[in-house]
């Protein structure tokens, strides 16, 4: 199941409306083939792992797939749970329980009645490939994540306002590749004003990822990109399962403040500013109890000669 979640990045974000799901035909510890949701959101993960597969392959073989099976029929493509029931594996091994009412169970309903050996599990890999769709279906918004460059005494730029580069260019390319991956990419409208920046994925190959371009502003919306008033917006972008924010320090505490962050990515060069520019706003903090316990390391790695570390917020 690991490997599927793994496998499911494929899809991300191209798969949108839809999520992005993987699934593995696994028999006798060989992987006879794989799918992961396609552009536009079909073919499903699990028509393209089954497709081609002769019933002899499928009888004795276990598919493993990170979401529930989807339950109703689209005018792109039929139910994947009808597909499955068809295909006839020997068991079924779901990673994550479908919250859309659609098939909320319906899926795994289907193939029991079907006589199809089917497991549910709990899967904390899966749930985390699928963190934007989780998080539309319960919270009814984007997942968010802020993007942090950085001193080591915690600036984002000079006095003045220069801010190009803190980091090197490997950090550069790591957070392209993280743009590639993100539905929207937001700044607030004064970095939009001062740094005009492009806001865009410039890897090579990966140039057509390129996320839609969101302004936090009152302002007008400039050509080409969408605009929001306050953080909370966020739920009315259409389609957006994947939030990046990349500041300025009042965007950043903004959304901080209001608690709309999910994850925490933080570039750290091995530099000292001074009286630079701070990366965060006011956060509205009364005390330093209220500030622990909010945040989980969930990597960390060396990129060049800066660091980076990503956290999760921690809401149980």
């Amino acid at each position: 199941m690991a490997a599927a979640a793994r496998l499911a990045s494929r899809a991300r974000p191209l798969s949108r409306p839809n999520p992005g799901v993987a699934a593995l035909v696994v028999q006798g510890g060989r992987v006879l083939a794989r799918g992961w949701t396609c552009a536009g959101g079909r073919p499903h993960a699990e028509a393209r792992a089954l497709a081609g597969l002769a019933p002899e392959q499928l009888r004795k073989a276990t598919l493993y797939v990170t979401l529930e099976p989807c339950a109703h029929v689209s005018e792109r493509g039929p139910a994947c749970a009808d597909l499955i029931v068809a295909a006839r594996p020997a068991r079924v091994v779901i990673g994550q329980h479908d919250p859309d009412p659609r098939t909320a169970g319906k899926g795994m309903a289907r193939l029991e009645a079907a006589g199809v050996a089917t497991t549910l599990l709990a899967d904390p890999d899966s749930a985390a490939s699928l963190a934007g769709f989780l998080s539309r279906q319960r919270l009814g918004r984007p997942w968010v994540t802020l993007k942090l460059a950085m001193s080591l005494d915690g600036c984002i730029a000079l006095a003045d306002g220069t801010s190009r580069w803190i980091t090197g260019a490997a950090a550069r390319a790591h957070v392209h590749a993280r743009r590639a991956q993100a539905d929207a990419i937001l700044v607030g409208g004064g970095t939009w004003r001062a740094d005009k920046p492009r806001l865009d994925v410039r890897l090579p190959g990966l140039e057509d990822r390129s996320p839609q371009r969101v302004v936090l502003t009152r302002g007008e919306a400039p050509p080409g990109v969408t605009t929001i008033a306050t953080p909370q917006e966020i739920a009315g972008l259409e389609g957006v399962q994947y939030c990046y924010v990349e500041g300025g320090a009042e965007t950043a505490a903004g959304f901080l403040a209001a608690d709309l962050v999910d994850e925490l990515h933080l570039y750290r060069a091995p530099i000292l500013i001074g009286e630079g520019r701070r990366s965060l706003g006011a956060l509205g903090l009364t005390a330093l109890d209220a500030a622990h316990g909010r945040w989980r390391l969930c990597e960390r790695r060396q990129l060049g000669s800066d660091s980076f570390e990503a956290y999760l917020r921690s809401r149980n």
